[in-house]
């Protein structure tokens, strides 16, 4: 049996190209604590053992070849001298490499994609992916910084910057509440002491908008929706008279269809139901009750987070009866391709309201539309809310400037 043995000399080049398969361990005589350790294969290491506070520490100085004897003992020296003021060098490292990972985390892109992604899809994954892309779009050149180097003089430069582009004091602040919420969140999570962007004051901006459509453009709007309704369907026909002279398959007519595509009833069961269009294209069949006349938006597709049940007025009902009749197979009511649900009607619905001349009026408008219309005829400020699913009365006080009556009905007590 051979025996493995230890030697006492000065460290070298030369001595580690003599020394002999049997020697594991040199212990270095100019330098105590000083030593090199060879394993089975060969491999060499350098260390430096020590003593503190009662503690027996072998700390790692590196590699052979990688360093040579020399530059170890002269590591070693420099490392004995911090033991000897009572630093614990091993910890000290130990601690560095803890700060190294946890600076990699504290990146905003690292922290975003490590930690804050996968927390907000666990807690509302419906607004995840629109979330976490507000850091992408908004602030990409804060996404290489460390948490702590994002201060409020430096948002405050961003938020002036953004404003001389244009960008509108309610997006500015949406902007700047998401960072926020990020950063106390980062808080929370122990990765950074504070943050002072509670210092960035929201901009006082009116967000209270409400555009709805007057009587003529609500006709040119119907009237444009009929127009290209008809047109989709000439155009069919038109396509099939093609196929059939080439011998083809034929496409069914759409003669037959109340609608030629999906974007007629989606315009008019958004101004019958005041629906937001995540909702709209979330619909599913078992969501939509025809014969109790409402339908139901389920929590996950709801921007609340909570059931709301709303009621189907007769426009609303023959829209749904009429989709039914050649749509009612499917999973969602809106579909693009079985089982997938419908997107966006984004360049359709631009297109329809070019074709109907009508200007600054965004889907979501119909909504609107849908509110100001029920305020118009004196339904209750609360029962609005209710069918809009606003979490709070704040955001229907809106359409109160709607009912003037109420006011003067009031001040006419006196």
């Amino acid at each position: 049996m051979t025996t493995l043995t230890t030697t006492r000399v000065k460290l070298t080049n030369s001595v580690l190209k003599g020394l002999s398969e049997q020697i594991r361990r040199v212990n270095d005589t100019e330098l105590p604590g000083f030593h090199l350790r060879i394993s089975e294969r060969g491999k060499m290491t350098y260390y430096l053992f020590y003593r503190l506070h009662g503690k027996q520490v072998n700390f790692k100085l590196g590699s052979h070849p990688q360093i040579t004897p020399a530059q170890a003992r002269e590591m070693a020296k420099q490392k004995a001298g911090e033991v000897a003021n009572g630093i614990d060098v091993q910890q000290a490292r130990k601690a560095q490499r803890l700060q190294t990972e946890r600076d990699k985390l504290t990146r905003l892109e690292a922290f975003i994609e490590q930690r804050y992604r996968p927390y907000q899809e666990t807690r509302n994954p419906k607004t995840a992916t629109k979330l976490i892309q507000q850091f992408y779009s908004g602030f990409p050149e804060l996404l290489p910084l460390q948490l702590s180097d994002i201060t409020a003089a430096r948002i405050e430069n961003w938020r002036n910057a953004k404003k001389k582009g244009g960008m509108k004091d309610a997006t500015i602040n949406s902007y700047v509440a998401t960072l926020k919420a990020a950063l106390n969140r980062a808080v929370d999570w122990d990765l950074i002491d504070h943050h002072d962007l509670q210092k960035v004051k929201p901009l006082k901006s009116d967000n209270t908008r409400v555009r709805y459509l007057e009587d003529d453009e609500e006709q040119r709007l119907r009237e444009a929706l009929r127009a290209r309704d008809q047109r989709l369907k000439n155009e069919r026909d038109s396509a099939n008279k093609f196929r059939q002279q080439r011998g083809y398959p034929l496409k069914p007519p759409l003669y037959d269809y109340p609608y030629a595509d999906h974007l007629e009833p989606i315009v008019l069961l958004a101004m019958n139901t005041g629906l937001r269009k995540s909702e709209l294209l979330s619909l599913t069949w078992a969501d939509v009750d025809i014969k109790r006349k409402h339908l139901t938006i389920l929590p996950s597709n709801a921007k609340s987070g909570k059931t709301r049940h709303v009621p189907l007025n007769s426009h609303a009902l023959n829209v749904f009866k009429g989709w039914a009749k050649h749509h009612a197979h499917q999973h969602y009511v809106f579909e693009r391709a079985p089982g997938d649900k419908l997107q966006d009607v984004k360049k359709s619905w631009n297109k329809v309201l070019e074709e109907a001349q009508i200007e600054n009026f965004r889907f979501h408008d119909l909504r609107h539309h849908f509110a100001s219309q029920l305020a118009m005829r004196g339904v209750d400020l609360n029962t609005i809310r209710e069918l809009l699913g606003h979490h709070s009365m704040e955001m229907t006080l809106r359409y109160a400037h709607l009912r003037p009556e109420k006011k003067t009905a009031a001040v006419d007590l006196l």
